[in-house]
């Protein structure tokens, strides 16, 4: 593994739920995620926790964003049409392509993702 990660909201979910199986990705690695990522996890802490708690988690992580570009954008959509079936998020499908992009592990729990290259899955 690398010392980067990209971190999908499950992941960053997981690891503020304190499952101790995510703490070393946040701990020992560096790692990057989308605005988009990030707006699910506000979303999920904002229901669960309240908007001070997601405020903060959202100040928490804006230095790790990072924001795709147009061919990101396409290459992500032919990977979710490519996968239909098992009916990945937009979301998802763009972290996995800006992972791969550059080239870091994808840091998920979504069993969707447990056979891909590139994926570090973790439950």
């Amino acid at each position: 593994m690398t010392n980067k990660i990209f971190y999908d909201s499950y992941a960053i979910l997981e690891f503020l739920d304190g499952n101790d199986s995510f703490k070393i990705y946040f701990s020992e690695y560096g790692g990057i995620t989308t605005l988009y990522n990030l707006m699910e996890v506000y979303y999920i802490t904002l229901r669960d926790q309240g908007e001070d708690k997601a405020h903060k988690v959202l100040e928490l992580l804006r230095p790790i964003i990072i924001y795709p570009t147009i061919e990101d954008v396409e290459e992500s959509m032919k990977f979710k049409l490519e996968n239909k079936h098992k009916k990945f998020s937009y979301t998802d499908c763009l972290g996995y392509v800006l992972a791969r992009r550059n080239k870091i592990r994808f840091l998920t729990g979504d069993e969707g993702f447990k056979n891909f290259p590139n994926v570090e899955f973790v439950k």
